[in-house]
């Protein structure tokens, strides 16, 4: 393990991340938001280790990065990945030092992560939406800190395009300002999450692992920034729209709002949709951590 020491906090990194990194092999990070916030009890980890597996079989390295007892963890092991439940804090990029010196348990959101993949000198991140621009903007004032995240890390992040519950539109043309590219995985159109088409057109459409490669070390190689890979899931659902609104409505009925506007309407829709969701879900997560592998292995 490194540790790094900054003032109070500390970084660890684990011995493959870092023999991996210095034999130049693929690294991906992955989020403990979703572990702890995004599925049933105890559904969340399993998923969180799915996703390790996908990655080592796109043939790269899993990082798994979460807040453990006053220390931000890069490659947390199965029993540290055990601890983050619904009781773990939200982090994101504010939040981590704050989390650290407190020593609360902490599951870091896109953005948190980003912000732990440029310390620790990683490219490549899967996750199974990115945060954005919110619906009703400006009522609610609410935009992800994710996307200023993304536009600031040398990162290429695989998604299935940006949360269900976003404004999708909207927050294609922030990350449009912000200057990041929006890739589609051999389609021309972003994902919206659960569903395969009907999102707004991206940048550029690419075809396989190593183009995608080739074209965030040219982008970073110009001074870019993070780059979007927007991946379709392999079964999209195409009726759950009214369902996402329904959850919305129901969230603003009952007070929800910030960070606990998403776990309530994943909860909803998995309920609602009979389960449907929630493995839509799980798949597309697994399915984004084995394309994030192999861009990685072919850098």
């Amino acid at each position: 393990m490194l540790r790094t020491h900054g003032c109070d906090a500390v970084i660890r990194v684990a011995d493959e991340i870092l023999e991996a990194q210095r034999e130049g092999r693929g690294v991906v990070a992955l989020e403990t938001t979703l572990v702890a916030h995004g599925f049933p009890p105890g559904e969340g980890v399993q998923v969180g280790l799915a996703s390790e597996r996908a990655v080592r079989d796109g043939g790269s390295v899993p990082a798994t990065i979460g807040v453990l007892d006053g220390e931000v963890v890069v490659g947390l092991t199965e029993d540290e990945l055990g601890r983050f439940d619904a009781d773990a804090r939200k982090v994101g990029p504010r939040d981590l030092a704050a989390t650290v010196v407190q020593r609360a348990p902490g599951a870091t959101t896109v953005g948190g992560t980003l912000a732990v993949c440029v310390a620790a000198g990683i490219s490549f991140m899967a996750t199974g939406g990115l945060g954005g621009v919110h619906r009703g903007w400006p009522t609610p004032p609410d935009v992800s800190a994710d996307l200023q995240a993304l536009a600031g890390a040398r990162v290429l992040v695989v998604s299935s395009g940006v949360k269900s519950l976003l404004d999708v539109p909207a927050t294609a043309e922030l990350l449009e300002t912000l200057g990041v590219p929006v890739l589609g995985w051999r389609t021309d159109s972003l994902p919206l999450f659960y569903t395969a088409a009907g999102g707004p057109g991206v940048s550029a459409r690419v075809e396989s692992a190593a183009e995608a490669a080739r074209i965030a070390a040219a982008h970073w190689h110009l001074h870019g920034g993070g780059l979007l890979l927007g991946r379709p899931p392999t079964d999209s659902l195409d009726d759950v729209e009214p369902l996402i609104e329904e959850a919305l409505e129901r969230a603003a009925a009952d007070g929800v709002h910030g960070q606990g506007v998403t776990p309530f309407v994943l909860s909803y829709l998995h309920r609602e949709s009979g389960g449907r969701t929630l493995r839509a879900n799980r798949d597309l997560i697994v399915d984004n951590a084995r394309l994030a592998g192999e861009i990685a292995a072919a850098r």
